[in-house]
């Protein structure tokens, strides 16, 4: 990789992280509040309901110990539930909450009011939306 590669990579990846303090910054709407790393998790359990923990660990890429922690925080400000798993008693499955769905409702409004007007023309937020996806396909699949 040349000097210029690594420069324009280095401005892409300081400038999703600046938008990503904007954003996460936006979500006090006087409910609960959560940590970056509660986030990630509850982001993979909400789009992945009954999900393992092995599996949400793995998808998340943080060690089992932080993990763990993380849901545990989110247990207790009621946000996932553990069932257990109905083939396997020795196994778990995380599920949002009611709680999570309703906050999870709220980000979307706060969310989208804040993105509103910043990005109008559909197709532009769809190319946007489908670079940041490819982005994080990518980042994700990579090993660690």
């Amino acid at each position: 990789m040349d000097d210029a590669q690594t420069e324009r990579l280095f401005e892409l990846a300081d400038l999703i992280l600046a938008v990503s303090r904007h954003i996460h910054a936006s979500k006090d709407t006087g409910g609960e509040t959560w940590t970056p790393l509660e986030s990630s998790v509850m982001r993979f359990i909400d789009r992945n309901p009954g999900t393992s923990p092995r599996e949400a660990a793995e998808a998340t890429q943080l060690i089992s110990s932080n993990f763990s922690r993380a849901v545990r925080a989110l247990e207790k400000k009621g946000l996932v539930r553990r069932e257990v798993d109905e083939q396997d008693a020795r196994r778990a499955r995380l599920y949002p909450t009611r709680k999570a769905q309703e906050n999870l409702r709220q980000l979307r409004e706060v969310w989208s009011r804040l993105l509103d007007g910043v990005l109008d023309d559909p197709a532009e937020i769809a190319a946007t939306t489908a670079t940041l996806q490819r982005i994080e396909t990518r980042l994700v699949s990579r090993p660690r």
